[in-house]
């Protein structure tokens, strides 16, 4: 059974995807709140609005931003690869969950090192948000994963079809932005990822293509 990582593509307004995450947080296991645009306030005010709607702290993960997780009592950071050094944060916060973005194998590595809890692999598949860059592939993640003692996750490109080609690479979860959040119903989506991610269903690599 998978893990389902939503990673928000920060493109609706606060209280448009405040509403969505609301309504999809049954269907997955981890919403991960990546808005590089929106300013300090309308983060606070994101965060603020779910956990005044009952949203549970432990499913939101704040992305980079420590300063806004702390205040708001989330338990999840996920640092990207050039974020905050990971043992910095876990020796100050030890009780929070830290990720870490990776991309290749000397990176997972340092970050498991450094203490982080779980590490975010990618992109595994081409995807448009990497036009031009070829995914890394599951080759790459299965050699990660096995030589970690932490969760791997992987992310970039994982459609429907893919996801149990993505089980069957031993992940723990998978992190998917595009097929939920630009997607016409992304709360539909998130219930057809998350259907498909707890049940397992043997597809060739053939179907996945």
């Amino acid at each position: 059974m998978l893990e389902l990582l939503a990673i928000t593509n920060d493109r609706f307004p606060v209280k448009e995807l405040a509403l969505s995450i609301i309504e999809m947080q049954e269907s997955i296991d981890y919403i991960h709140i990546r808005e590089k645009s929106k300013s300090v306030q309308e983060l606070y005010l994101l965060l603020q609005l779910l956990r005044r709607e009952k949203v549970r702290v432990e499913k939101i993960v704040v992305h980079d931003r420590l300063d806004l997780a702390l205040l708001n009592g989330i338990p999840n950071v996920h640092l990207p690869g050039h974020g905050l050094p990971v043992y910095q944060v876990k020796k100050r916060f030890p009780e929070l969950r830290i990720g870490r973005s990776v991309h290749s194998f000397h990176e997972a590595k340092s970050a498991e090192q450094e203490g982080a809890d779980y590490v975010l692999f990618g992109h595994v598949f081409d995807t448009k948000c990497k036009a031009g860059m070829p995914g890394r592939g599951l080759d790459e993640f299965s050699k990660i994963k096995k030589a970690l003692d932490i969760p791997a996750y992987a992310i970039g490109g994982i459609t429907l079809c893919k996801l149990d080609l993505v089980r069957r690479a031993n992940a723990a979860g998978a992190a998917v932005m595009s097929g939920i959040f630009d997607s016409e119903d992304p709360v539909e989506s998130a219930l057809e990822y998350s259907i498909k991610a707890k049940a397992h269903v043997d597809i060739s690599i053939s179907q996945a293509k």
